[in-house]
């Protein structure tokens, strides 16, 4: 075997093993379009692409047919190459949604990154003490009703910080039904209001056949665009989300 032939073969496994990668985040950590508006493509394609090119390259140089070692220098490169492989996907890890909360008439994502363990910790409902690994989990965010929690979030919003970073002030999403209901818009005012959200929504709704009538709207803010989100019109759970603004 070639150098060129091993470092050939070297790439077409590491390109298996980052695309199972990559399906695995999409499948658990990104559901669709969450990738998109979340920037999680550039992200991926720098660590996965570094990942994938690093290890065929190491592998072209040192590999001689026959040469004294070349077992040994092809699992350190291994080694290399996995370690690599773990440190991008903590990255990725780190910048994926965990919660979706709704905050006065939209929904806001609040990353890993974003959740300090303090602050997890005192959330008064479990399912929001830690980020739920199969994807992020929705919400519903209550305003302090007190005097010293008020305060705290004023000064918190000076700092940079909302209400959907403390999960404190979360309360499962389905008790916030009847608000969430009353923010949402019928699809014929998007039209008139957003009429490029509005052709978003109308093409997907061709492609689907759904109901508009058993459809309300409400908007997404994420890192790279604004997303649609299309809620069902009695329970508010959401039924789609599309790439509606890109930034």
């Amino acid at each position: 075997m070639t150098r060129w032939h091993a470092a050939g073969a070297h790439l077409l496994i590491s390109a298996l093993v980052a695309a199972g990668v990559l399906a695995l985040m999409l499948a658990l950590w990104y559901p669709p379009p969450l990738f998109q508006a979340m920037g999680g493509a550039g992200l991926a394609f720098i660590v996965i692409g570094v990942d994938v090119v690093m290890g065929p390259a190491l592998t072209l140089v040192v590999f001689k047919s026959g040469k004294k070692g070349l077992k040994f220098d092809l699992a350190v490169i291994g080694v290399l190459q996995l370690a690599a492989l773990a440190y991008g996907c903590h990255i990725v890890e780190l910048a994926r949604p965990g919660f979706l909360v709704f905050v006065k008439d939209q929904f806001e994502v609040c990353t890993v990154a974003d959740l300090e363990p303090e602050r997890l910790a005192e959330a008064r409902f479990a399912q929001f003490r830690s980020p739920s690994w199969s994807g992020p989990v929705l919400a519903y965010g209550e305003w302090p009703t007190e005097y010293a929690d008020q305060r705290r979030m004023f000064l918190a919003t000076l700092a940079g910080w909302d209400l959907h970073h403390f999960p404190k002030y979360y309360a499962p999403y389905e008790s916030g039904r009847a608000e969430i209901l009353r923010r949402a818009q019928p699809l014929a005012e998007v039209r008139n209001d957003e009429p490029a959200v509005g052709a978003v929504i109308d093409a997907w709704l061709r492609e689907s056949g759904a109901d508009e009538q058993n459809l309300r709207y409400l908007r997404l803010r994420a890192r790279r665009a604004w997303v649609a989100v299309l809620v069902d019109r009695r329970s508010a759970a959401p039924v789609k989300m599309l790439v509606a603004e890109k930034y």
